[in-house]
């Protein structure tokens, strides 16, 4: 048990977002990715909606996905940033995988759909949490493209994208994220 939670802790503290142009050419074994899934599948779910869906995007697919992303950005922005839409095709191209992370709505709607999002987002954590021990860089993403994902890919009626997750080996640690104190956001009650 002492053991146990000592990897934990050390997994949890080490885990943070790294950005896909600090990934190197470097494939992720499709057993790891799968694990990554499985341990995602495990996150919390209020009444076991398990409202998580997962779009995997390796080799052609990604490419495509990237300049699907700069054509629609290109087609809906007034203000055009040259060096955003260069980004969008180098993060696909850079990352060796790209999950997007969607909510499939339950359609009684018995559970109201923050605790689906909450959901999601856990099974999120689990898998940055999985990459982390697997010394895989992440990075969780929610491009204001989103709403057009189902142009590129097809959707399920009430399902929709919560996010893009970029995965890739990095040769390289980055700089940690410091965090306040806890102590600063706790009040206790006795």
């Amino acid at each position: 048990m002492k053991r146990e939670i000592e990897t934990i802790n050390q997994i949890i503290d080490k885990r943070q977002s790294t950005f896909p142009k600090d990934y190197i050419r470097k494939e992720i074994p499709k057993r790891i990715i799968e694990q990554i899934l499985e341990n995602a599948n495990k996150a919390p779910t209020h009444k076991l909606t398990e409202p998580w869906r997962f779009k995997v995007l390796q080799g052609d697919s990604k490419i495509r996905f990237g300049e699907f992303l700069q054509r629609k950005y290109k087609a809906t922005q007034t203000a055009f940033l040259q060096k955003k839409y260069d980004s969008l095709k180098q993060k696909t191209e850079q990352a060796d995988c790209i999950i997007l992370v969607c909510m499939q709505r339950d359609a009684t709607e018995k559970i109201p759909e923050w605790e689906e999002i909450a959901a999601v987002a856990c099974a999120i954590q689990n898998m940055y949490l999985t990459c982390t021990a697997y010394e895989i860089g992440c990075y969780w993403s929610s491009p204001k493209l989103m709403p057009y994902f189902g142009e590129f890919l097809p959707f399920n009626q009430g399902e929709k994208c919560l996010g893009v997750f970029y995965m890739g080996y990095c040769d390289k640690e980055t700089l940690r994220t410091k965090r306040n104190a806890v102590h600063l956001k706790t009040e206790w009650y006795k």
